[in-house]
């Protein structure tokens, strides 16, 4: 049940005309009063001829004017409309049970409290068979006004009581972290104007889409304004941002005027404090496309980012310190950054179910916890490498980047059901839905590939002896998934690549428990694709790399003599020596040779016969081999 309560107006007459109207499509039937203040000399025009809306709405109206009488500053704003809505699927409520409804919603709002003679007048009409309007004026017997505070959380929570009393579909309780809904208005205008979506929907999905991308709140205006957005800075005498609001192109008002509406008008983690706390955890970073010297790609870096905050639920969830929920709530807000970040740089056939599990998130992102921003700076710096990255993802790194997606996605909504955070946890299961589609769709090129090259038949039999070995408990569900062919296959390229497959499946399984899993040899395919894309080091292969036969010049030790035209062999000297080579690649001389003919009076036939070999640009010193084969040492 949802009773939505209105913006205050100030013409009793013309709700009254609305309510006992035929509606804008027709709607209204039967519209008659169920409830009221009191219901003896209420006049009705749903059921008494004579009764006319005129006539009722003076007599709501009344104690307005008397207090306009002697007080001579009129009251405006004075008419309260609450409408109450059951769920279609609800049963059929009678007059007397809206009635009994109708008098809870009152009381709870603070309009007419029960056993309060002097509370506001109050009607309630229903003109439909799933919903009651209730109308009163705002001001008491006595002249005084009603206290309104916060009427619309008390009356959310009646409305959960009244579900669970009258058996009605149970929502779930707010917890003010909610954007505000778009009004009739705003999507009555959407519609006229072709929009599919709200102007302040389109400006949320716009603000969400730019934060991975900047580092402050400055340079967040620059790239909203950049993308189309019409942005109104608000600052200080010294040029500090205060605030901020933005509006959507073409949104005018009736004077022609553009439409700002400030963050905090479009969702309650927009307003600039919170932003600036978000966009100053990470510290600016090298542009990932400069980092020549690093093998794996944001892809890869996003996926062991993601080690860290699977860590940081998980032991949050079963922790009811403070500190760990504010670490766990910052991870959280900087998941959905990761996920707007990926849906922006995967390939098309993907882009739809990514950017449908980011707008889900968006609710699963904001608590009343208050997040510990800078734990969550590895996540963060991971996703603004992924866009500003010029380069697309390659199968396995996205595949393994979503699997650990939706992981993480499983641990977020497994927190917010332990802190009862119910709009959030259904938030993060709608999440799970997109990603576990878009996962399955970014492995099925995986799996083809793997399945043409599978083991033969008794490699299989010793994988399977592997599997039983490193997750005796999971086991026969992995060898009865229908991916355990492709598991096998990959088993075998990493035990090519020097991995021993028990001991790669173990650190696989201890990554995430496999009890949930729908297909647990899918799971440890993207994380051992993950673990195992580097071959392990030989180490034999590696010696011999660093005792290559190539002879190098190096920087020679003090205790060397200097060169022969008298110039040390430093670091700094290094110009001067290649001076000496006339530009020419330095050439070796072996002592006993001339240096003119360059001709040895007697060859050497001894193996094993230390020299000295002189660089004209350096010296190093090795020792005579068959074939004038040099090695430095």
């Amino acid at each position: 049940m949802i009773a939505a309560i209105k913006s205050p107006g100030s013409n009793t007459r013309g709700l009254l005309a609305y309510l006992y109207g035929r509606g804008t499509h027709d709607e209204h039937f039967d519209p008659h009063i169920v409830a009221g203040f009191a219901m003896l000399a209420m006049p009705d025009p749903g059921r008494d001829e004579n009764a006319t809306l005129t006539e009722l709405g003076r007599y709501l109206d009344e104690p307005v004017r008397l207090r306009n009488s002697e007080f001579g500053q009129p009251v405006i704003d004075h008419v309260w409309h609450c409408p109450v809505r059951a769920a279609p699927e609800d049963r059929y409520l009678s007059d007397a049970e809206w009635s009994e409804i109708a008098q809870r919603i009152v009381h709870a709002a603070g309009i007419a409290p029960e056993g309060d003679d002097l509370a506001c007048r109050w009607i309630a009409v229903r003109h439909a068979d799933d919903h009651i309007h209730i109308l009163a004026t705002t001001v008491r017997e006595d002249g005084r006004r009603p206290k309104l505070h916060n009427n619309g959380i008390r009356v959310g929570d009646d409305c959960r009581k009244i579900e669970k009393d009258y058996g009605l579909r149970q929502l779930k309780k707010g917890d003010g972290t909610a954007s505000r809904r778009p009004t009739q208005a705003e999507m009555h205008k959407a519609t006229r104007l072709g929009w599919e979506q709200t102007s302040q929907q389109w400006l949320e999905d716009r603000i969400r889409a730019a934060i991975p991308h900047v580092t402050d709140a400055e340079e967040l205006l620059t790239y909203l304004e950049a993308d189309g957005v019409a942005v109104k800075p608000r600052r200080g005498p010294s040029g500090d941002l205060l605030g901020y609001a933005v509006g959507r192109p073409d949104d005018v008002n009736a004077k022609g005027e553009q439409i700002y509406k400030p963050g905090g008008k479009i969702a309650p983690d927009l307003i600039l404090p919170k932003l600036q706390a978000r966009l100053a955890t990470s510290t600016a970073e090298e542009h990932p496309t400069a980092r020549r010297s690093r093998t794996a790609t944001p892809w890869h870096q996003a996926t062991d980012a993601l080690d860290s905050l699977h860590a940081e639920l998980t032991d949050a969830t079963g922790d009811e310190g403070s500190s760990s929920d504010a670490r766990a709530q910052a991870h959280i807000a900087a998941l959905g950054e990761l996920i707007e970040a990926t849906a922006q740089h995967t390939p098309e056939d993907l882009r739809a179910e990514l950017r449908a599990a980011s707008g889900a998130f968006a609710r699963a992102q904001r608590s009343q916890i208050r997040a510990e921003d800078r734990a969550a700076d590895a996540v963060r710096i991971a996703a603004r490498d992924i866009v500003h990255t010029a380069t697309g993802p390659d199968g396995s790194a996205l595949a393994a980047l979503l699997a650990a997606l939706v992981w993480a996605t499983i641990l977020a909504g497994r927190w917010h059901e332990v802190k009862n955070h119910a709009h959030q946890a259904d938030a993060a299961r709608r999440t799970l839905h997109h990603l576990q589609a878009a996962a399955d769709q970014a492995l099925a090129p995986t799996l083809t590939e793997l399945a043409y090259h599978q083991p033969r038949e008794e490699a299989r039999r010793t994988l399977a002896s592997d599997v039983r070995t490193a997750v005796p408990d999971h086991a026969e569900r992995i060898l009865a998934d229908p991916s355990w062919p492709a598991l096998a296959a990959l088993l075998a390229d990493a035990e090519a690549g020097g991995h021993k497959p028990h001991q790669i499946l173990k650190e696989a399984a201890e990554q995430r428990e496999l009890g949930t899993a729908r297909q647990p040899a899918r799971v440890l395919i993207t994380r051992i694709q993950h673990t195992s894309r580097n071959p392990v080091p030989n180490r034999r292969a590696e010696a011999a790399r660093r005792t290559s036969t190539t002879c190098r010049p190096h920087t020679r030790r003090a205790s060397q003599p200097p060169f022969q035209d008298g110039t040390a062999a430093h670091g700094g000297d290094r110009a001067r020596a290649a001076a000496c080579c006339d530009g020419r690649p330095p050439r070796l001389q072996v002592r006993g040779q001339d240096p003119a003919t360059r001709q040895s009076p007697a060859p050497s036939h001894v193996r094993g016969v230390q020299t000295r070999v002189r660089l004209r640009a350096g010296r190093c010193e090795g020792r005579a081999a068959a074939g004038g084969i040099w090695r430095r040492r």
